[in-house]
């Protein structure tokens, strides 16, 4: 007892002082702790939820928040931060070189298309929470019920495609209806969760099966080749032979058409010289009698016409070379 005395004789003053009076410097301590805990911050991209003895009270915007000590509690929710679910893989290290594993979750990206063929489609999920009450109390444990809708909707929309589709063209679409059909998910189970953006990462054929898929695409683009081919050859020839069947057509209708107003021309003379012939039938015959011969005589070359009676025709045939010898 006079060791203990001699100790605490021995301490500073004012410690001897805060000794004596230790009832007030502990309840100096404790309102010191529950000033320092009825003050709180909440951060740009943050809301705060405010719970009275578990309950729901209020929420507290960014900034500095004060709420009553011991019996409310803050959760602090990331409403503007855009954040992420990968399937089929997982990121180990993210910056400028972000490495990857696929080491135990293999089997959430391996899937069956439409057409009975395997898939393996590796996807990321973006979203934000938009409603942090529904997001903290109307769901329990809602990033493994997000994770859940994710992978059974990409299952859906992946089974209602096929494997060509799913690898190549249609990706896009799938990619938008996997994101509308997550977010009306979403909304009927009142996650309080916005999703931004469903990308298709990697879509590959399973590993087992890969050589034997990339011969079938090698074996389909030598057939669009061919075709494009076949199409080219024939989209030189077909057209070329078109334009000289309408070019035929259009020749053989034109002779017709001048067949036919020839004949015209021809009916119409005819009937303009039968109309002549009526009013002076002798005359008219004797006039086209003459147009003719002087049509067809000249035509006739040289000529010797006698009558039964000329035996000799030679004086005739000196004549007439006499004639041209002077004409020469």
């Amino acid at each position: 007892m006079a060791s203990n005395q001699s100790v605490y004789l021995n301490l500073p003053p004012i410690i001897r002082k805060l000794l004596k009076n230790w009832r007030t410097v502990f309840i100096l301590l404790i309102l010191f702790i529950l000033t320092w805990s009825s003050f709180f911050q909440i951060e740009p991209e943050e809301v705060g939820i405010i719970t009275r003895f578990g309950k729901y009270v209020r929420k507290a915007d960014p900034g500095l928040n004060l709420k009553f000590p011991l019996i409310e509690k803050v959760q602090k929710v990331a409403v503007e931060r855009q954040q992420k679910l990968e399937f089929g893989f997982r990121t180990t290290h993210g910056g400028i070189r972000t490495d990857y594993t696929r080491e135990g979750v293999e089997d959430e990206s391996l899937m069956l298309t439409g057409d009975l063929n395997l898939a393996d489609v590796e996807w990321v999920v973006q979203y934000r929470i938009n409603d942090p009450y529904k997001y903290l109390f109307k769901v329990r444990n809602p990033e493994t019920t997000l994770r859940d809708i994710s992978e059974a909707t990409v299952r859906q929309v992946v089974g209602d495609r096929t494997v060509n589709e799913v690898l190549t063209v249609g990706r896009t679409e799938i990619a938008k209806a996997i994101e509308e059909k997550m977010q009306t998910l979403c909304s009927e189970y009142s996650l309080g969760v916005k999703i931004d953006q469903v990308v298709l990462q990697d879509v590959n054929p399973p590993e087992q099966v890969k050589a034997a898929f990339n011969a079938v695409n090698e074996a389909q683009q030598e057939k669009e080749t061919l075709i494009n081919q076949a199409k080219s050859e024939y989209n030189k020839v077909i057209p070329k032979a078109s334009g000289q069947a309408k070019e035929t057509i259009q020749k053989a209708e034109g002779y017709a058409t001048e067949r036919v107003n020839n004949a015209k021309g021809e009916v119409a003379r005819f009937n303009a010289l039968y109309l002549e012939y009526i009013k002076a039938p002798e005359v008219t015959k004797r006039r086209i009698y003459l147009e003719t011969m002087s049509n067809v005589i000249p035509k006739l070359g040289y000529k010797i016409i006698t009558d039964q009676e000329g035996n000799n025709v030679i004086p005739l045939l000196q004549m007439q070379m006499q004639e041209q010898a002077k004409n020469n």
